[in-house]
């Protein structure tokens, strides 16, 4: 990688992808956190503490400097209990970036433009590289919605989409319009489908956590997990922009296989 200001500090807290003749997974997916400490030197510290059992594969702080923590070819251990489109084993299918910020425990506040230029430039690099989909494009609070809240509400999505970077499907201008409405059994039972089929883990009976994530992300002005007929709409918009990118692509790699299929 050829990423300015990279800094090195190695991690000892990693293992194995996965050995024959068990399974070895792929990278298909990029978490992204905020260290939710008070400074970038206790959260590099806590990152490389062994005691702590817990690591990512970078670290940007808040001036746009690097940090390589953990190889990629290596599972590092910032996922914890988590799921992603019905699948679970994050850290061992994913990388991991800690975006230095105090969080909302310590006084959460904008990401900086130096950092924000210094994330993208690493995510482009990461899914270009590892061919990772736009919907395997995560914060931790998607994936582990029940435990956590980043990078939270002030994390710009949007910009990174505008970069290639995961999705983010502009927002009906009626939407706000609807914030407070109530919604039908129907209409709930789709919304809350729509909500599992993105990705997120949904618990029936207790889907407030998955909404206030969905909502952290990608209606960042309320998120207080509840469905009314903002969010549904905002959900169905979300749900139709994940489902065409599935789509196109497995359509993408049938193309590409039956190219294959004729040359041999």
């Amino acid at each position: 990688m050829t990423l300015p200001a990279l800094r090195e500090r190695a991690s000892p807290n990693h293992d194995s992808r996965g050995e024959p003749p068990g399974p070895v997974h792929r990278i298909d997916t990029l978490v992204l956190h905020y260290t939710g400490m008070p400074s970038a030197a206790a959260a590099l510290d806590r990152l490389c503490d062994p005691a702590a059992r817990v690591s990512a594969h970078y670290l940007v702080e808040e001036d746009g400097t690097l940090w390589r923590l953990v190889a990629e070819d290596r599972r590092a251990w910032h996922a914890g209990v988590s799921a992603w489109e019905g699948e679970g084993e994050i850290n061992a299918r994913s990388l991991g970036i800690e975006i230095v910020n105090p969080g909302h425990e310590w006084g959460y506040r904008p990401f900086p433009e130096a950092q924000m230029r210094a994330v993208e430039e690493l995510c482009r690099d990461l899914v270009a590289r590892h061919a990772i989909p736009a919907t395997r494009i995560v914060g931790h609070s998607d994936i582990a919605p029940e435990r956590k809240a980043d990078p939270g509400e002030l994390f710009d999505w949007p910009r990174l989409a505008r970069a290639g970077i995961g999705l983010w499907p502009e927002p009906d201008p009626q939407l706000p319009r609807r914030r407070g409405r109530g919604v039908g059994i129907v209409e709930r039972a789709r919304a809350l489908a729509s909500l599992a089929r993105i990705g997120y883990p949904v618990t029936p009976g207790d889907e407030a956590p998955a909404l206030a994530a969905f909502q952290r992300r990608f209606r960042p002005q309320r998120w207080d997990g509840r469905l009314d007929a903002e969010t549904a709409l905002r959900l169905a918009e979300v749900h139709a922009a994940y489902d065409d990118c599935r789509h196109a692509l497995a359509r993408r790699r049938r193309e590409r296989f039956n190219a294959y299929r004729r040359m041999n």
